[in-house]
C-alpha cells in the first residue's frame, strides 16, 4: 500500500512511476470524506435530464456553489416499487476530480471509473448472500465509519456514523461473565443520546453524573453512542422495507472484528459476523493488519460490475 501522506501531487506521482506504476487501465475509488452521497426523490424528468435536475434539487443540501460540483446520480436499490421513487445522488468537489485526473495523466492511467466507497462496501458484503438483505459496518482509524444495507447486490442505505476519538482503542462493552446474558440473548439499546438531531449525534462525548466514572466505564459509555446509531438504522430499515428483511450484520474492525460482531450481536439481538472476504480474495491473508482497512474498499471497487452508460 503506497500512500501520499504529505507529499504535493507532483511528488506523489513521482513515487508511483518509480514503483513502475505507469501506463495501467485504473479504477479510481474516492473516500467518504472526498464526496457526499445524497438521497432526493426523484425528479419526473426524462433520463437524459436526471443530472441536471437532481443538482438543481441539492442547492440547499450542500455548501459549495453548485458549479463546484461534479455529481452523479445512482438509483437506490433495484429502482423499482419504493425506491423507484427516490435518487443517491454523488456530490463530488471539482478540485478532488481534477486532481485524481491529474494523477491519471501523470501515470498515463486509462481511469475506467471513478467509484465511491458506499458501493464498494455494497460488492464486499454482497459476497456470501448476494440476494439477502445485509447490512455492513465497516471500521479502522479515524472520526466515522461507513454503514451500508444491500440486498439483490444493490445499495439501498447508506449512512456515516461518528466515532469518538481513540474508538479503535477503546473498551466497547463490559467483560462477559457466566452471571451475565449469554452472547444471543437480546438487550435492548436504551435511547439516551441527548446530542442526536436529524440523524447523527453530537460530538460531545464526555458523561454526566455525579461520581467520576472509570477510564474503562467512560470508554463504555462513549462506544455506546455507535451502538445506539446502529440499532436506530436497523429499526429505518424494518420500517420501511418490511419487504426485505435483514438477514444479518457483517463487520470489519481489523483483529477486534469477532469482538465488535459478538458486542453488536448480543446487544441488537441481529446475526452479526465479521465480514468474509477471503471467498473472493484468496490472497488476503498476505495483506498486513495494518494494511488490510485500507486495501478492504479498494478490493471491492474489483467487484464492480456495474458498465457505465453514456
Amino acid at each position: 500500500m503506497e500512500l501520499q501522506g504529505n507529499d504535493s501531487l507532483e511528488e506523489f506521482s513521482r513515487r508511483l512511476v518509480q514503483l513502475g506504476l505507469k501506463g495501467y487501465v485504473t479504477d479510481v475509488m474516492l473516500r467518504p470524506e472526498q464526496y457526499q452521497l445524497l438521497q432526493i426523490e426523484a425528479p419526473a424528468v426524462a433520463p437524459e435530464e436526471l443530472r441536471s435536475a437532481a443538482r438543481y434539487q441539492i442547492k440547499e443540501m450542500v455548501d459549495v456553489h453548485l458549479d463546484d460540483l461534479t455529481i452523479d446520480v445512482l438509483k437506490v436499490g433495484d429502482g423499482q416499487g419504493r425506491a423507484a421513487s427516490q435518487l443517491f445522488v454523488v456530490a463530488a468537489n471539482n478540485a478532488v476530480v481534477r486532481d485524481v485526473m491529474t494523477l491519471a495523466n501523470a501515470l498515463q492511467w486509462d481511469v475506467r471509473v471513478i467509484d465511491v466507497q458506499d458501493m464498494a462496501q455494497r460488492n464486499l458484503q454482497s459476497i456470501e448472500e448476494p440476494e439477502r438483505a445485509t447490512c455492513a459496518l465497516m471500521i479502522s482509524e479515524g472520526r466515522q465509519t461507513l454503514l451500508t444495507i444491500s440486498a439483490g447486490r444493490e445499495l439501498y442505505y447508506s449512512r456515516r456514523l461518528d466515532l469518538p476519538d481513540g474508538f479503535m482503542g477503546m473498551t466497547w462493552t463490559a467483560a462477559i461473565t457466566e452471571q451475565q446474558a449469554p452472547l444471543d440473548a437480546y438487550t435492548p439499546v436504551e435511547e439516551y443520546v441527548p446530542g442526536y438531531a436529524g440523524g447523527g449525534y453530537g460530538s460531545d462525548f464526555s458523561t454526566t453524573g455525579a461520581a467520576p466514572a472509570s477510564a474503562e466505564q467512560s470508554d463504555i459509555d462513549r462506544a455506546q453512542r455507535l451502538l445506539v446509531e446502529v440499532q436506530r438504522s436497523i429499526d429505518l430499515w424494518e420500517r420501511t422495507w418490511t419487504n426485505l428483511p435483514l438477514a444479518g450484520v457483517k463487520v470489519f474492525a481489523g483483529e477486534r472484528s469477532d469482538e465488535l460482531a459478538q458486542w453488536l450481536s448480543r446487544d441488537t439481538g441481529q446475526t452479526v459476523s465479521a465480514l468474509n472476504t477471503g471467498i473472493a480474495f484468496k490472497a488476503l491473508g498476505q495483506i498486513s493488519a495494518a494494511d488490510l482497512p485500507l486495501c478492504l474498499p479498494l478490493l471491492g471497487v474489483l467487484l464492480r460490475t456495474e458498465v457505465r452508460k453514456a
